[in-house]
């Protein structure tokens, strides 16, 4: 396996301050050098995505770990407008999540998700998960804009 010619773009959208604070340890412990962005809804989401408001000078991310139970636009009308945005589509979306019910896991990849992966409790298996998304996206798999 290769290393990427450059740290990646991660927008992580979560609501839930302690999923995301193990979302940085993950990072932490496993020393991604990725930069992280965090919103917490899926409005902030889209505003990230389009360079609105207070995300004027956001970064195009190179890949998108979203929650599905948001407030504002939950996880799946964000997953529904990156997907049939023609500049937003090309983005891997991985749907990070607590629910392990088969309709929502249907429902993300109709909506064209690259991945569905609930969120383990515990915090080692968690960071694992992490470390497991990034091999995969980061070393493993080309992105777009990667030479």
């Amino acid at each position: 396996m290769t290393s990427p010619a450059r740290a990646i773009e991660v927008l992580l959208v979560e609501d839930d301050a302690g999923d995301e604070l193990m979302t940085r340890e993950a990072f932490a412990e496993n020393k991604i050098r990725n930069t992280l962005h965090v919103v917490r809804d899926g409005e902030a989401a889209l505003d990230f995505l389009y360079q609105r408001g207070a995300h004027g000078d956001a970064p195009r991310p190179d890949l998108i770990l979203l929650d599905l139970n948001l407030p504002k636009y939950d996880g799946r009308q964000v997953l529904e407008q990156i997907k049939t945005d023609p500049e937003l589509s090309l983005i891997p979306v991985v749907v990070l999540t607590t629910s392990s019910a088969e309709e929502d896991i249907l429902r993300s990849y109709k909506l064209h998700a690259n991945a569905y992966v609930t969120k383990p409790v515990d915090l080692d298996q968690f960071i694992a998960a992490v470390r497991q998304i990034d091999e995969f996206f980061v070393t493993v798999v080309r992105l777009p804009g990667q030479t």
